[in-house]
């Protein structure tokens, strides 16, 4: 049996001390229980991320009613900025303002009475999609947990349903007839097993025909007679109506079952 020395060229050496962790068992090494440990798992609960999605929600509307952003419909885009860099910026600010409740087509009527129809349409599709996908973010990163087992009404199940297992025509059809607020579908897809991708496509996608109707519309509001305003007007009224005709069906639909 070996000492714990070592005999090397007449010369005793000393073995290195073998650490007292390996000594011991992994599982039989108790987990840090700290108070700093304890903080940490209470932070990162689910339901404390819900609390901390819910107050940044209530914040950036409260933000958005102390800066009201109608008023770019009667006193227009600061003059500092024009051109592209103008319709970036608003498409920034866009987005942030769909986080916070601020219906989109008020801010796609500023839009095409700021920059025109072309322009405008596409500073409104970029706010729509990066909307909808910092609201999607937000949801799934820090409400998704704590939500979905809440899912057990009838309805709630058969939404989720839906869109985990046909997101995309499912975001498709909500973004082409506008029964859903876009805030709504927003983080009910967020919470649902629905990928980032098919929502964002899905939106990019059908937010077209609705989002083009109304910066149209604003672009033409001076001339109410127009052509291209009539137009725009009955792209609006028509979805809409779809929209309503198809959630009727659907609620006998689910009361017959």
């Amino acid at each position: 049996m070996l000492d714990a020395t070592t005999r090397s060229g007449g010369t005793a050496t000393a073995a290195p001390p073998v650490p007292a962790t390996e000594l011991v068992p992994a599982e039989f090494i108790p987990a840090p229980t700290g108070l700093a440990a304890r903080c940490t798992r209470a932070l990162l609960s689910p339901w404390s991320r819900l609390s901390l999605l819910v107050s940044l929600l209530v914040s950036a509307a409260a933000t958005v009613l102390l800066f009201e952003p109608q008023k770019l419909l009667a006193d227009g885009w600061p003059p500092q900025l024009n051109g592209t860099a103008a319709a970036v910026v608003f498409a920034v600010a866009y987005g942030l303002c769909t986080v916070a409740f601020v219906p989109r087509p008020l801010l796609n009527l500023a839009a095409g009475a700021l920059f025109g129809s072309q322009l405008g349409l596409g500073a409104s599709l970029a706010g729509t999609v990066l909307g909808a996908g910092i609201a999607f973010g937000l949801g799934r990163i820090l409400g998704q947990d704590a939500l979905r087992p809440l899912l057990r009404g009838r309805w709630l199940k058969a939404a989720d349903g839906q869109l985990s297992r046909h997101g995309f025509r499912s975001m498709m059809a909500a973004r082409l007839f506008p029964g859903v607020p876009f805030w709504a579908a927003n983080y009910c897809a967020s919470v649902s097993r629905m990928g980032a991708f098919p929502f964002l496509l899905a939106t990019a996608l059908g937010s077209i025909p609705n989002t083009a109707a109304y910066v149209v519309a604003g672009a033409r509001a001076s001339a109410p007679t127009s052509p291209a305003f009539l137009i725009a007007m009955a792209f609006i009224a028509l979805p809409a109506l779809a929209g309503a005709i198809i959630a009727w069906r659907k609620r006998h639909h689910f009361r017959a079952r």
